[in-house]
């Protein structure tokens, strides 16, 4: 089973990405859920974002490389839209990554330094016309990043949804989000894991 580092999106930690992260529990693998944001959740997307830039990007993706410090090397790294920018960072420049699975953003590897490491499996998901996925960039980044590596998906959503995986959120989309799921659970289950490792709770 794997050992996850998930990272949540501009709304903060909320119960939609905890409930997110249960799921990967209770299929056996082992999660670890970071609160970039210091025990604050915005009800808009608007202010945490606005909480973000105040902040620094730069503090948050700080933030995001300081929760992986202590754990194996070993990780997949999961992020949910700006829990993107930690999560790829890390997958492209800690040594040992098992993975990445880059949900609903992906910014071009030259942000992180250059090239995806070659044995480092990745999957994008996000809508086909989510304004921030699809408009802002993040689409063509992810269809460079498939061009490139040989161990690499892309799959799109219809709709013009941002966090739509989120569960607690009026952006949800059930039947978009459960697709997610299991090609999340899918990208897991076959990762080479030295050994099985017990769920825990962060």
């Amino acid at each position: 089973m794997a050992e996850v580092l998930v990272f949540h999106h501009g709304h903060g930690l909320t119960q939609g990405v905890r409930e997110f992260a249960e799921q990967l529990r209770l299929a056996g693998h082992t999660v670890h859920v970071p609160d970039l944001f210091e025990g604050q959740v915005f009800d808009s997307l608007e202010k945490g974002i606005g909480y973000a830039e105040s902040t620094g990007f730069g503090t948050i993706i700080e933030r995001g490389t300081a929760a992986a410090e202590g754990l194996p090397a070993e990780l997949v790294y999961l992020g949910f839209s700006l829990g993107v920018l930690p999560a790829q960072k890390l997958a492209q420049t800690r040594p040992g990554a098992k993975g990445a699975l880059l949900l609903e953003a992906c910014v071009p590897v030259s942000e992180f330094g250059g090239a995806w490491p070659r044995d480092v499996p990745v999957q994008v998901h996000g809508m086909d016309a989510d304004p921030f996925f699809s408009g802002e960039g993040d689409v063509d980044a992810a269809r460079a990043l498939v061009e490139t590596v040989a161990d690499a998906e892309l799959f799109l959503y219809p709709g013009d949804r941002h966090l739509f995986t989120d569960s607690g959120l009026p952006s949800h989309d059930e039947h978009a989000a459960t697709q997610v799921t299991h090609r999340v659970l899918d990208f897991l289950d076959r990762i080479k894991w030295p050994g099985t490792l017990a769920a825990c709770s962060a």
